[in-house]
């Protein structure tokens, strides 16, 4: 009996048939990423159900394209059975599909069981033709039907898997390539099976009432195309919410680590600190086992910062965490508090020795400067430590009496540790008093400036004078400046106290020449951190101007040691003073570490001996002559004026007069004075001069 194709009914069966084998490969690739059981396994039913209905109704399709000229009907039942074997074959197909791992065996032998299912679904949807007599085939045709349903079942195992380990980019295009081929394979076998078929001539079909040709091709295309295409949607609707989920969690869990973490450091930050100290308190507590809390900052971290710029200092604070990890056990939590305050928790103490070794050789190795991170600042810590349970059994406690200690490795000379002691608290209110006092000793009236006569070397003519501040707080009383100063330099407060001095000076300055008392030098002491602000001298400057002092009538006094710290930048701050009009001084000379190079680059008015060297010229006889000798015999060849500050003798004034000093500072000659004494006595120092 002669049979016929639709052509398009064809072309329509190989569309559908790809577009299955897409849907197929896209379920495959994100089953295979899911690892959540429950919906795996729906994933897997709900795919193997669209897949199976693609299949069979490219099949059911390419049955509908077949035409005899006699009346054809499928048996409903065998049909449905058809489409239960595509299903069934589906769901295994994208059960082998979505493994981690196929190795070639397996996945040779998932593609023969594969590919019997699909025979089987063929031969079986040709069956529900119910054909008398029946259906003859060609042995050689279904043979080759086989052949290419395995050989297509193993090409899609293959694609998929390989598909399935490649990246996301370029994976459309080939899919899209895949696709096609396994569709063309799929639908070469289907046709294939067709071929085999042989009707007898008086054939007729056994289905009376079954599913007819006629009117089923658009409803089957339009049912299987929608389901393929939902299917694809949800995937990739169920994939953006994947990612979406993956990005949220992503992100709490970035949230988790910031708000647990330093973010400059990546160290443990305050918080978890806290909650660190205290679970190892409650899991050492009740046995009292002892531990150590270690709270430090840096020493001339401020200065660092300041004059190098921020960008340089998260560089040393970076350096200097990943320097403080390799210092200490593993076991041992190192966490930044902020700023350049670190804490380190050592515990599980054996002794009190063990604390102490390991500090020493944390500061041992910090002064080495022996470290490969790039940087090449060299920053020692000072140390304060607190021991649970007898300096504090609370975190608040213990932390606390760690920073007091650490303040007082501080006040004992910087870059070395303290063990806290419970006498340290009364020097820590003492200091948190007068910092308080700063706050407002300026609008309270508690800061004076005192003045100290400067006289020429025969201790007869006024040559000018030093404005010193004083400092009495309500409660305790006068407090020294080497108290004061320190904890005014700490705090940052210096800056502002800096200008209320200068302010002062002038406006002091100012009076007396109003008074016709005068005229007269005025020295100003500038601070470490005073010299580092970038509109220091603009500051100055608008002061003078507003207070109507003439900049020739100031000079500012800077130690040799701050003029050393950064002598490039002290250079240019030292030119654009004397570019404005006002005299510079190098005080305390001989103290620090100058280099004889930068001394000449300064080129400074005067040069101020200190009082160590002075007093050399009594205790140290003619050693002591020879340097400060040499020291004024360098000045004057720099054409500087040499000061000599502590002169309290008879004897060290006739030697500096024999040595040409040019200047004579001390006690001998007149103490610092409030302004109203000074000005008393300046009239008689003119009349003499």
């Amino acid at each position: 009996m002669q049979s016929s194709f639709d052509v398009s009914l064809v072309v329509l069966s190989v569309l559908v048939a790809a577009l299955a084998s897409y849907t197929v490969l896209d379920l495959s690739s994100r089953i295979v990423s899911m690892h959540d059981g429950r919906r795996r396994t729906g994933w897997l039913l709900g795919g193997a159900l669209a897949m199976g209905a693609g299949i069979w109704s490219m099949h059911f399709i390419g049955m509908l394209a077949f035409s005899l000229p006699i009346h054809v009907a499928y048996d409903p039942w065998i049909t449905m059975t058809s489409l239960g074997l595509a299903v069934g074959v589906s769901y295994f197909a994208l059960h082998v599909m979505a493994r981690p791992e196929l190795r070639y065996r397996p996945l040779l032998g998932s593609a023969l069981l594969m590919a019997a299912g699909i025979c089987s679904m063929h031969y079986t949807g040709m069956a529900a033709m119910r054909m008398l007599p029946g259906i003859e085939y060609r042995p050689g045709l279904v043979l080759l039907s086989i052949l290419i349903a395995v050989v297509a079942s193993v090409a899609a195992l293959s694609a998929a898997r390989c598909l399935n380990k490649a990246s996301a980019r370029g994976l459309l295009p080939k899919r899209v390539a895949v696709a096609c081929v396994m569709a063309v394979a799929i639908t070469g076998m289907h046709y294939t099976g067709m071929a085999a078929a042989r009707f007898p001539p008086g054939s007729i079909c056994g289905v009376v009432h079954g599913l007819s040709t006629q009117g089923l091709v658009l409803p089957v295309t339009l049912v299987v195309v929608l389901l393929l295409i939902m299917t694809l949607l949800s995937s990739w609707m169920d994939a953006s919410n994947q990612r979406l989920e993956g990005s949220v969690d992503q992100l709490s869990g970035q949230m988790v680590r910031l708000a647990a973490l330093d973010m400059l450091t990546e160290l443990p930050n305050r918080r978890t600190l806290m909650e660190g100290i205290e679970r190892i308190i409650q899991a050492e507590g009740a046995q009292q086992e002892p531990f150590a809390v270690l709270f430090m900052d840096l020493d001339g971290f401020k200065t660092i910062n300041d004059s190098l710029g921020h960008a340089v200092g998260d560089e040393v604070l970076k350096a200097f965490a990943t320097r403080l990890q390799q210092c200490v056990r593993k076991s041992d939590m190192v966490a930044r508090l902020g700023g350049d305050e670190f804490v380190v928790v050592i515990h599980q103490l054996r002794s009190v020795e063990a604390v102490t070794r390991i500090v020493e050789s944390m500061l041992a190795r910090m002064r080495e400067g022996n470290w490969h991170d790039g940087v090449s600042l060299q920053v020692i810590p000072s140390v304060g430590i607190a021991l649970y349970p007898q300096d504090g059994e609370s975190v608040d406690v213990l932390l606390k009496n760690a920073d007091i200690a650490m303040y007082e490795a501080k006040r004992g000379g910087r870059g070395t540790y303290r063990f806290f002691d419970w006498s340290m608290n009364q020097a820590a209110t003492r200091i948190l008093k007068i910092q308080q006092g700063l706050h407002e000793a300026t609008t309270h009236g508690w800061f004076k400036l005192h003045y100290q006569p400067k006289f020429s070397a025969d201790g007869r003519r006024l040559q000018g004078a030093e404005a010193l501040l004083r400092y009495t707080h309500p409660e305790l009383g006068v407090i020294s400046p080497q108290e004061f100063i320190g904890i005014a330099e700490r705090s940052g407060l210096i800056v502002q106290i800096g200008e209320w001095v200068v302010r002062e000076a002038c406006r002091q300055l100012r009076s007396w020449q109003l008074q016709n008392i005068g005229p007269l030098k005025l020295a100003i002491n500038l601070s470490p951190r005073q010299l580092i602000q970038p509109d220091l001298l603009q500051g100055v400057l608008a002061i003078v101007k507003q207070e109507a002092v003439e900049p020739a009538w100031l000079m500012f006094e800077i130690t040799e040691t701050v003029a050393m710290q950064d002598a490039a930048h002290t250079v240019e701050t030292i030119h654009a003073f004397q570019q404005a009009g006002f005299d510079v001084a190098i005080d305390d000379f001989g103290t620090g570490y100058s280099s004889l190079a930068y001394l000449q680059r300064f080129r400074v008015r005067q040069l101020k001996i200190d009082g160590f060297f002075t007093q050399g010229l009594d205790a140290a006889g003619e050693e002591g002559e020879a340097i400060v000798s040499a020291i004024i015999a360098l000045a004057h060849s720099l054409g500087m004026d040499v000061v000599a500050e502590g002169v309290e003798t008879a004897t060290q004034l006739e030697k500096l007069k024999s040595l040409q000093c040019d200047q004579i500072q001390g006690f001998l000659l007149g103490r610092p004075m409030p302004a109203e004494a000074f000005a008393e006595k300046i009239e008689g120092w003119l009349a003499v001069a």
